[in-house]
């Protein structure tokens, strides 16, 4: 039986890549042009970070926030806008005092990390479920800072999208999910492949799903050369891709006999009313 499947695009992502492939947006229009060419191709859900345009380097400013909502909205696809808050969260350590914050912290107290929701009010916002060696730097989500950035999330009317790079970030999920800080059944976002998290496996995002909450819708990506295998994968698992390149994930939704959900589609299936 076919079913519709949402396809989620991330526009950009959190890395520093525009030195490394020129094609990254940058500016407010490009990654909202971006956004929009998304949704044209199939993308039911848009997943946004935004960058400093002199810089490149990604950013918390408000104001490019805003003029890349303000644009995607008035493009009239209807697309479902996803904003991260996974910024402020980068600690490294002192190299003499490791108490210190050395070169490349970021780190923001919660009300600054969900700022643009509360004021922006999207559809869909990020929530990283939990801690991680990423690379060479430490993700920092205590659950005190989790607690305080998913009740303004709530309080706000934003669905958040629960990133989960370990089995433990999907516990703690299930039990803010108990504890009322997140409306039942919250919505999964399985990430893989990242350094030093889950691997990019049908195994490991097999195991990850039986762990979710009954009736939870979830997506899943893989990164770089995992993007279109956990794509599939998680199809064929009864969740939903997200991915950088919609068309080729429309592509293999339609091979595995299933259905491109619409923005419509979308918002129905996930209880959004219409932006």
């Amino acid at each position: 039986m076919q079913r519709k499947v949402m396809i989620s695009c991330a526009v950009t992502g959190s890395a520093d890549t525009p030195g490394r492939n020129p094609a990254v947006p940058v500016t407010p229009r490009q990654i909202a042009d971006s956004a929009i060419d998304a949704a044209k191709a199939g993308a039911a859900i848009v997943h946004i970070h935004v960058r400093d345009p002199k810089t490149t380097r990604p950013s918390m400013d408000l104001a490019l926030y805003r003029e890349v909502v303000d644009r995607v909205r008035a493009s009239g696809t209807g697309v479902l806008i996803n904003l991260t808050t996974g910024p402020g969260a980068r600690f490294v350590p002192g190299s003499e005092d490791p108490e210190k914050p050395g070169p490349g912290t970021t780190m923001k107290r919660p009300a600054e990390r969900v700022h643009h929701i509360v004021e922006l009010k999207p559809d869909i916002c990020s929530l990283d479920m939990g801690s991680l060696n990423m690379g060479p730097h430490v993700f920092i989500n205590t659950p005190s800072h989790l607690e305080t950035m998913a009740v303004a999330i709530r309080d706000a009317g934003v669905l958040p999208e629960l990133e989960v790079f370990e089995t433990g970030h999907l516990l703690l999920a299930k039990r803010m999910i108990e504890n009322g800080h997140i409306k039942p059944p919250g919505m999964f976002q399985i990430c893989l492949g990242i350094s030093w998290g889950q691997p990019a496996t049908p195994e490991a995002m097999s195991y990850m799903r039986t762990l979710l909450p009954a009736g939870s819708p979830w997506f899943a990506f893989g990164i770089s050369l995992h993007q279109f295998p956990m794509a599939a994968q998680a199809v064929l698992l009864g969740g939903h891709p997200r991915v950088a390149l919609v068309e080729k994930a429309a592509r293999i939704v339609e091979v595995l006999g299933d259905i491109v959900a619409t923005p419509a589609d979308a918002r129905q299936m996930l209880g959004i009313a219409a932006g």
